[in-house]
C-alpha cells in the first residue's frame, strides 16, 4: 500500500511514523484514518521491529484534530461509522505488541489527542497543547476520548477538559499524569529513541503480555487479575524467562531473543 499522508521511517528497527498533512497542521481525516489502521494492522511487523513512534510533521502540531470539513452534512449512521472506524484503529495501536510511544511536537486536540492517549506512553516538547475542544463545535469525541482521559487524569480533571474545551500546555500535562516528559523539539525524537530502545532490552514476550494485561484492566468484559495468572504460567515456563533468570542469577545481562 502506498501511503499518502503518512511517513514511515525505520531506523535501528524504531518504526517513526510521521502524520504528513503540515499544511492542515495534521489534522485527521478519512485517508490518514485508514493508513494508521494499515500501517499498525499489516504493515509494521511486531517481529521485526522494536517499538514505534508516532509523530505529526512541522513544529507546530503533532496533530490539531479531525479534519471538521469532512464531518459536514453527516447523517447520524454515518456518523456512526466515522466513529467506529476511529476506534477501530486506535485500538490497533492500543493493542500493538510493542511499545508505541507519541512524541507530541505541538497541537494534540480532538482526534489527535485521542490519537496520542491511544499510544502506550506520552512524551512532548515544550511548545505542546493538549485539549478536547469539540463541545465548541457541538459534538463529542468520537474516537475513545471520553473513556481515555479519564484513564490518564481522572474523572474530575476530564470532565473539566470535555466540558469547557479548555487546552492545557504541556508542563499542566505532565502534572494531570498525560505524558510523562518534557522536552524541547530538538530531543524529543531521540528521548522516545531511548525509552523504546531501553524496553527493548527486556524480554519481548513478557513486553507484549505487559502491555495485554495493562490494557486489559480497562476492559469490563475481562478479568484482569484471572488473565494475569494465565500470562504469568505463560512466561514462566518460556524460554524467555528460563534466560532471564539464568542471566540473573549467573549475574550476566540476559540475551532475548526478538
Amino acid at each position: 500500500m502506498k501511503l499518502e499522508t503518512l511517513i514511515v521511517d525505520i531506523q535501528d528497527k524504531i518504526a517513526i511514523v510521521t502524520v504528513n498533512r503540515p499544511s492542515a497542521l495534521n489534522a485527521i481525516n478519512d485517508k490518514v484514518m485508514t493508513e494508521l489502521n494499515e500501517v499498525f494492522s499489516s504493515i509494521l511487523d511486531p517481529k521485526v521491529i522494536s517499538g514505534v513512534i508516532v509523530t505529526g510533521s512541522g513544529e507546530k502540531a503533532f496533530v490539531a484534530g479531525a479534519d471538521i470539513s469532512e464531518l459536514k452534512d453527516k447523517s447520524d449512521l454515518e456518523g456512526s461509522k466515522v466513529s467506529k472506524k476511529g476506534h477501530d484503529t486506535y485500538n490497533a495501536i492500543e493493542n500493538y505488541s510493542r511499545p508505541v510511544i507519541a512524541a507530541i511536537n505541538g497541537f494534540s486536540l480532538g482526534g489527535g489527542n485521542e490519537l496520542a492517549m491511544s499510544c502506550h506512553i506520552r512524551i512532548a516538547s515544550d511548545n505542546a497543547k493538549f485539549g478536547q475542544p469539540e463541545v465548541n463545535l457541538g459534538l463529542i469525541p468520537g474516537y475513545g476520548g471520553t473513556q481515555r482521559l479519564i484513564q490518564y487524569i481522572g474523572k474530575g480533571r476530564a470532565m473539566e477538559l470535555l466540558l469547557t474545551g479548555d487546552m492545557i500546555d504541556a508542563e499542566k500535562a505532565l502534572e494531570y499524569g498525560l505524558i510523562t516528559h518534557v522536552t524541547t523539539q530538538e530531543t524529543l525524537i531521540p528521548t522516545a529513541k531511548k525509552i523504546i530502545t531501553k524496553i527493548s532490552k527486556k524480554g519481548p514476550q513478557a513486553v507484549a503480555l505487559t502491555i495485554d494485561m495493562v490494557n486489559v484492566f480497562f476492559d469490563k468484559s475481562s478479568n484482569g487479575f484471572v488473565k494475569e495468572i494465565a500470562g504469568f504460567g505463560k512466561t514462566i515456563g518460556s524460554e524467555e524467562s528460563t534466560e532471564g533468570v539464568n542471566a540473573f542469577l549467573e549475574k550476566r545481562k540476559p540475551e532475548f531473543g526478538t
